[in-house]
């Protein structure tokens, strides 16, 4: 009888069905994530802050994930990117793997302190800033607040010119409660996820579980309810043409979750902005078309260096 392969090990503070992971991104990525107790003005105890690094050459790419999401949405993107950059993933403050239970006014002002928090313990230099989806308008508010702290901002499918989730108006109990517990639902999740890819077949069990991952964490609906009253990031509209880094804006041209008019509109507000078409893509470009994603990104930042 031939011995059973040894469980993967994980850091141990992701949920346990993280060992239900197979694609090999998927499992480098978690076993690279590590958790630090970051002190923040936000509390009085140091949160627990999850983030994933690698590669070495300056100067040192930031990813930010989108809503209800965690660092995994990043395992496709990491290694390309890591291979001429040092990459950071980051758990945006109530999302994610880290802490949600030191700061309960969960809202954009604290998650832009966070990661501040976060940007001054652990790299303290001017970085590329990425964000996606959500990450995105975390971006875009980060970077209008720490200008100092962005030398280059990338924006995948952002948010920010949209206006809020709709759901904001039922975060009252008991319909707070009977939100999250729909969107907690695995049938709902993965028609989100069909939504967000143009090619499904890239909604794999392990796509499945790596978006599913970060709700067996403690406080997940309590975190969901307090940044979704918050009214989220639909106050950035009217800065957007205050952005100043150089910016570039990769959309997925087969985008339906937020379309595709807003990446025209980025590019015509934003001073200096370049757009980049990703063809056959959805929502998630970094997923769907890592490589070509990163490639974008690359190239872009040899031309403007």
């Amino acid at each position: 009888m031939s011995p059973q392969p040894l469980p993967t090990t994980f850091p141990p503070f992701l949920p346990p069905a993280i060992q239900s992971l197979t694609e090999p991104t998927s499992i480098a990525l978690a076993q690279n994530i590590r958790q630090i107790s970051l002190q923040t003005p936000l509390s009085d105890r140091p949160i627990p802050t999850t983030y994933a690094q690698q590669g070495q050459a300056q100067p040192p790419i930031v990813l930010l994930h989108g809503f209800d999401s965690s660092l995994l949405e990043f395992r496709r993107l990491v290694p390309p990117l890591a291979a001429f950059r040092e990459t950071w993933a980051l758990d945006l403050l109530g999302f994610g793997f880290g802490d949600r239970t030191l700061v309960p006014d969960l809202t954009p002002a604290a998650i832009k302190q966070h990661i501040h928090s976060f940007w001054q313990h652990q790299i303290g230099q001017p970085v590329v800033l990425v964000g996606a989806s959500m990450g995105g308008a975390a971006a875009i508010d980060f970077v209008l607040t720490y200008p100092d702290a962005v030398s280059h901002l990338v924006l995948l499918d952002s948010a920010g010119l949209a206006a809020g989730p709709a759901m904001g108006r039922l975060m009252f109990p008991p319909f707070d409660r009977w939100a999250t517990g729909f969107l907690k639902n695995p049938g709902v999740r993965r028609r989100i996820s069909l939504q967000a890819y143009h090619d499904k077949t890239l909604v794999t069990p392990d796509a499945e579980v790596c978006a599913a991952l970060h709700l067996e964490c403690p406080s997940w609906s309590e975190a969901l309810i307090a940044f979704t009253k918050s009214g989220g990031y639909n106050f950035l509209t009217k800065r957007i043409t205050d952005i100043a880094p150089p910016t570039l804006i990769v959309w997925g041209r087969q985008d339906k979750i937020l379309g595709t008019q807003d990446a025209t509109r980025f590019e015509a507000l934003i001073p200096d902005a370049q757009l980049i078409w990703i063809d056959e893509c959805g929502h998630v470009p970094h997923l769907e078309k890592a490589q070509e994603t990163a490639a974008a990104i690359q190239s872009w930042l040899n031309d403007a260096r």
